[in-house]
Order: structure tokens, then sequence, then C-alpha cells
């Protein structure tokens, strides 16, 4: 592949971007499907006949594809340019049809508590509700541990201007910011995405340091906004959880992810054992940048002078490559998705911060969206988002309800990819110097999901604890964010990064609560996995196949039991993922035994 285009192609969906009459066709037409819904339902109040259940089943599927369709559209809108006006108008009336379908949802569920069990038996085995089954079986159980469905559709109604209004001006707060460095000689404003490249990539230290201290500067001007948003989120959400009667803040994300709150304790458990290696790993990059500790801007800077770099039809290629090693359709796909520009890489100012995937259902295509710096980490972005697009692919012909799979999962599926990237770049590398800069890469990896990830987890669980009590002021979450990063990264850095909580776009979701956990619990997952497919070779391809299709049938514990033959509630599993990452750091030690900079 050559020439690949860095921009993707969003008129295959709705030509003329935000300003299209297609799309105001589609949102018109949509709304009136919505609206058409409420009377269906209601028929459903006078008999517990299956034909008018399968046939209000089969409607609220389409009107669910048709809005992920269009919520996809404007996600990419936005993404691409934070400043589209009237894109952000699209998704102020996307929001309202989402909350009408929710609301629309939420009389089903009044509908799923009156049928009897009798009933409830014969619709779960006819042929068109048995596909979905488990999705229809999971909603009657929420419904029972919510409020009455006429409180809840009042909730969501609420939540509109309410909840996912703090939300989405987290975006526009986000979309007004700039950084101010002082790059080749004069001052740049450079947009959220192109300043964490720059303070977490490039290799002057005193950049870097500059970089970071600029992001804190320009963040701390606006704490006492982002602090007030944060609030009013996590306020919402604890009101709506005591209406429920829910005393625990993890109840919905461990719901939501289909895991128990025993896998996940034993999760953080076992990786809270194992941060000794991992700890030596950062002393020795500081050995190697030739200080004392490292400061939080140093994390993800590379100590080596061996660059692996690749332009961006370079990473395309390698990637191909390693992708049909394992298995020739998913390298398929992922040409597939090169060619046909599915990806939006290109660094340019306007662009949001991170990476994500997006799904277009009914076209069985996916959008990626991320910005190529041209390094190994870029690469292993892009494999991550390709690896969440073959998962939506392989599930393309299955019901809607059934390929509603959960975060944690969803995360399986990328860092399965990403792995077969940078192990393959490990094992490929032509000199100690370029093995030591890609295996520190790749522990660097796992230090976000043991370290960086679970300040954010203890983060959030601390907020929420003090939330509960009343308002939580920027200066105290300041505090909380490196009490949290003390913890998590065993107090081994010199300089952490106090208002972290308020550049994360995670913690602002409104569709995701706890935005952190499932990336960790994917990495794990992903990573024993792999193990497998190394033992079984070219035959496990199927198996994965087999695996991604059921991530939205049944909990993760019985996924994980179906398909891996493991009890994820036991620490066995979780040590055996933690010790293959552990090689790699001790690797790592090894091979820079006796490097240490001069101060």
């Amino acid at each position: 592949m050559k020439n690949l285009s860095q921009t993707w192609n969003l008129e295959t969906f709705f030509a003329g971007g935000s300003e299209s009459p297609e799309l105001v066709a589609y949102l018109d037409q949509l709304e009136g499907n919505i609206e058409g819904l409420a009377g269906q339902i209601a028929t459903l109040s006078e008999s517990n006949n299956v034909d008018a259940w399968g046939s209000v089943l089969a409607v609220m599927q389409q009107a669910n594809s048709d809005l992920r369709y269009v919520m996809s559209f404007s996600g990419c809108l936005l993404a691409q340019d934070v400043k589209d006006q009237q894109a952000k108008i699209v998704q102020g009336r996307i929001a309202k049809l989402s909350a009408s379908l929710g609301a629309a949802m939420t009389v089903l569920d009044k509908q799923i508590l009156t049928v009897d069990e009798q009933a409830w038996q014969a619709l779960l085995q006819d042929e068109r509700v048995q596909p979905i089954s488990f999705w229809l079986i999971e909603r009657r159980q929420n419904a029972f541990s919510k409020m009455a469905p006429d409180l809840e559709a009042l909730g969501g109604d609420l939540a509109v201007d309410g909840y996912h209004a703090w939300g989405n001006l987290y975006n526009t707060l986000i979309g007004r910011m700039s950084i101010k460095v002082e790059k080749d000689g004069e001052v740049k404003e450079l947009s959220i995405g192109q300043a964490q490249n720059m303070y977490s990539g490039t290799p002057d230290r005193e950049v870097r340091k500059a970089v970071f201290a600029a992001w804190e500067e320009a963040f701390a001007q606006s704490e006492e906004l982002f602090a007030a948003n944060l609030n009013h989120l996590g306020g919402f959400r604890w009101a709506l959880y005591k209406s429920r009667g829910w005393d625990s803040i993890l109840k919905e994300p461990c719901d939501i992810n289909r895991m128990s709150r025993a896998t996940l304790d034993v999760m953080w458990d076992v990786i809270d054992k194992n941060k000794d290696t991992f700890v030596q790993f950062l002393d020795r990059k500081a050995e190697l940048i030739g200080v004392d500790k490292l400061s939080y801007y140093d994390l993800y800077a590379s100590t080596s002078t061996a660059k692996t770099s690749y332009t961006y039809d370079e990473g395309a290629n390698f990637i191909v490559e390693q992708f049909a090693e394992f298995s020739p359709d998913f390298a398929a796909f992922a040409k597939r998705a090169f060619e046909q520009s599915w990806i939006e890489a290109e660094d340019r100012p306007g662009k949001r911060p991170g990476g994500f995937c997006a799904g277009f259902p009914g076209k069985n295509e996916t959008r990626i969206f991320m910005t190529y710096d041209d390094s190994m980490g870029a690469v292993s972005t892009l494999a991550h988002e390709l690896g969440h697009a073959y998962h939506a692919h392989v599930m393309g012909d299955m019901p809607f309800f059934t390929r509603m799979y959960a975060m944690n999962v969803a995360e399986t599926a990328s860092t399965f990819a990403e792995t077969l990237v940078t192990s393959a770049a490990v094992r490929s590398a032509k000199s100690d110097d370029e093995k030591i800069a890609l295996l520190e890469e790749k522990v660097s990896g796992s230090i976000a999901m043991y370290m960086d990830i679970h300040s954010r987890f203890i983060f959030e669980n601390n907020f929420y604890d003090e939330r509960k009590k009343g308002l939580v002021s920027a200066e105290r979450l300041n505090e909380l964010m490196v009490e949290a990063q003390k913890k998590a990264y065993r107090d081994s850095l010199e300089l952490y990064h106090p208002r972290f909580w308020a550049s994360k776009l995670h913690f602002y979701s409104t569709s995701v609560p706890f935005y952190n956990f499932p990336y960790t619990f994917g990495y794990l997952f992903s990573t024993g996995v792999y193990a497998l497919a190394l033992q079984e070779g070219p035959s496990f391809a199927d198996k994965y196949v087999a695996l991604l299709r059921d991530t939205a049938s049944m909990t993760v514990e019985e996924l994980a039991q179906k398909h891996l033959g493991v009890d994820l509630t036991q620490p066995e599993f979780w040590q055996n993922a933690v010790d293959i990452t552990v090689q790699d750091a001790k690797e790592f030690l090894r091979l820079t035994a006796g490097k240490v900079a001069t101060k």
C-alpha cells in the first residue's frame, strides 16, 4: 500500500457533513420512527402475544441501530473539527432523540415487568426472539433494580439538559482551549492533542517540562469551570443512584461491563502485588535519563536514541503484515480500512485529542480517529483501533442487540491487535538498542494499564466518596488526583499531574461511568488470549472470532469459562497474564543493566 490518505471519508454516510440535507431527512425519519414506537409498545400491555412482541422488538432494534449510526457520524464530525458549530447543533438534536428512544425503552421495561412467567418463557423460546434472549433477560433484571419506569423516563428526559449537557459542555470547553508553547523560536498555539503528543513524546526533556508546565497552567486557569462540570456530573449520578436504591458507585459500571465485583477486585489485587518490577522499570528509566526520579512528563518519553520510526504508509503495511501472521481475514479487513479511507490520522490543529473507533451499523463500516506522528506508539494506537473495528466487523451479520458488547471486552479485541504488532516489532528488532526502545514502549503500555489507569480508578472512587457528602473544590480535586497517582505509582515519581482530572475526557463521559478499569481488564484478558494464540497457532483464529461473537451474549465470567476454560474470580488467570508482561519489564532491565546516563 502506498500514498494512503490520512483523512477519512465521511461523505459515504451523509454528503455535506453537518450541513447535509440527507442528514436532516434521516433525523426527521428517525424521530418519526421513535415517536411511533410508543404506540406499538402500548399494545403489548393488552396481550402476551409473542408475535406482537417479536414485531416491536424488531422495530426497537432498528431504531437503536439507526441512532447509533447517526451518533457515530456526529461524533466523527466534532472530532475532526471541534469548532464545527452546526455539528454541535446536530449532536444536540441527536441527544433529544436518544432521550426519546431511552424513554421508549423504559416503557418497554415496564411492559417486560408485566409479562407472566409462562408467557416470558414462551417469548424467550420464539425463534425471532431467541437470538437476543440474553439481552432481553438482562433488560428485565435491570428493570427490577431501577425506579418505576415512569420515573426512569423522567430521569432520562431531565438528563438531556442536565447530565448529558454537562458532558457536552466539557467538549465545548476543551474545544476552546489551546496550549501556548515556544517552538522553533516562536510562540505557537497547539491543540490539546498536539500538546499532549509533545509533552509525552519529545526526546528533549526541557521541552517536555516546558510544555507540561504550560499544560498545567492552561488548565489551572479554567479549573473552576472543570470542577463545577465534574461536580454536577457526579451529583446527578449520585442523585439518580440514590433514587434507585443503589449505594455503590461501582454497581452500574460493573453491570454495564457484565462483570462481578469479585472479578474486578481480584484483578486489581493481583496487579498491586506485582508492581515491584514495574517500579524498578521506572527507576531504571530515571537512571537512563540522568535524574533521581522520573516526573509525570517523563513516563512515556523514550530513553533510547535508537528510534523506530514509521511513516504512515510504513506503519499501515507493518500492521497488515502482522495481522496476516495471525489471520488472513483480519489482514484483509485492515487493508480495506486503509485503502477505503476509513481512518482520520492527519496531525493538524482543531482536532479533539485521543483516539476512537466509531461503528456504522447497517453499512457494517467503521471509522477510526487518531493523530499520527510516525512513532511506534502511533502504530500501536492505529493497530488498537483496528482491533475495535475488526470486532465490530465479525459481528456485523448479527442482530443489533447481540452486538452491544461492553467496554471491557471491546478493549480485549483492540489490545489483542495492538499486542500482535508490538510483539512482532520487538521480535524483529535489529539490535539491542532497538529492542530496548521497543521494549520500553511495550512496558510503558503495562505501566499505563497498571498504574495510570489504576490512579484514575482510585481517584474516581475517592472523588465519588467525597462528592456524596457535598461539592468538591478544584483544590481538593488536585489533591485527590496526586494522592491517587502516588498510590498507583508507588510514590516513584518526582512530579505528578494534579490537573489530570480536568484534562481527561473519560472523567466526563456520560455514556460510560468509570471509563478506566475496562481498559485494564481488556489488556490482561487479551494477554491471556494472546498466550493461547501463540500456543495453538493458525487454528486459533476461528476460535478468536467465535469468542468475539459471544462478547455481548454472556457475562465475562461465562465468556472466559466457555472459550478459555478459566475462572476470572480467582487470581490464577490474572497472575498468568501479568507474568507475561513482567517478563518484558525484566528483559528491559537485563538489557539496560549498566547503562547509566551522565548527570
